[in-house]
């Protein structure tokens, strides 16, 4: 009689220990808006820290009466994973503690990467690109502007393709390893055009051939019974998600970057 096949254990990725593992509140992040718990997820010997946001500690926005800020995480990341950017930490809806809520994993971050900047003149020096003035106080005005980075070009089209309204300074996170992660996304996926955010450097001019393609495969994605769209349908609404629909064919379509609508504050406040 033959051996049975030894099966190889199965390999646990962060999602897996986020969705599986034991989560443990160790404080709380007093900085957000809504609440944000610094815990730690232990499965199987294996530990990793993360934020968990309960849906119980979210509030009502009256402009985003669907769904939750939790849902629109997590779809948030489905995206960018759709992308293979990878622009978004590994994000899972799940109980907790407090209720089903966001868990995300916890990124540290390098202090020392420069992308943002207030500079003197009024145009940018070459390696950066400009968002717009800013008042510094007594009178003085300086010109806000990002890194011209390739990393923060794909972050601006995946803002396009969710409807990003609060895209901060600070809620972008490049890492030692050179890797640039954005997080904070309940405020996404409007049926309306509400994007908000200082990746404005970029706007009016082509995507990048990289984009296009990217952009290409978000629309095979999100056809009726695409994968992105079927896994979409799970988290937000079915407008939001012909929107979002919407969203990538007009990009497509156009080839450009989009530009302010004039229709809702472009940059976000605070900007940081």
């Amino acid at each position: 009689m033959s051996a049975p096949e030894r099966i190889p254990p199965r390999r646990m990725t962060s999602v897996d220990l986020l969705t599986e593992g034991e989560l443990t509140v160790r404080g709380r992040i007093r900085e957000a808006s809504n609440a944000a718990l610094f815990c730690t997820v232990a499965h199987e010997g294996r530990e990793a820290t993360c934020v968990y946001k309960p849906v119980a500690g979210e509030r009502p926005l009256w402009d985003f009466p669907d769904g939750n800020l939790a849902q629109r995480e997590v779809a948030a990341y489905e995206v960018s994973e759709a992308t293979g950017w990878g622009l978004v930490p590994p994000t899972v809806l799940r109980d907790g503690p407090y209720g089903q809520g966001m868990c995300q994993l916890w990124i540290d971050v390098t202090p020392e990467a420069d992308l943002l900047a207030l500079v003197d003149g009024e145009e940018p020096e070459p390696g950066w690109r400009a968002i717009g003035f800013a008042e510094v106080g007594e009178g003085r005005t300086a010109l806000l502007v990002h890194a011209d980075d390739e990393r923060l070009r794909r972050m601006a089209v995946l803002d396009a393709v969710i409807n990003n309204a609060d895209r901060k300074g600070g809620h972008l996170l490049p890492t030692e390893d050179g890797r640039l992660y954005g997080i904070d996304h309940g405020v996404t996926f409007n049926v309306e055009n509400k994007l908000r955010t200082l990746l404005w450097g970029w706007a009016g001019e082509p995507l990048t051939q990289e984009a296009v393609e990217v952009l290409g495969a978000l629309r095979e994605g999100l056809k009726e019974g695409g994968a992105l769209a079927v896994r979409l349908a799970e988290l937000i609404t079915a407008a939001e998600v012909e929107a979002t629909r919407a969203r990538v064919e007009a990009l497509v379509t156009s080839g450009k970057h989009p530009e302010p609508s004039g229709e809702w504050p472009a940059i976000p406040w605070p900007p940081v």
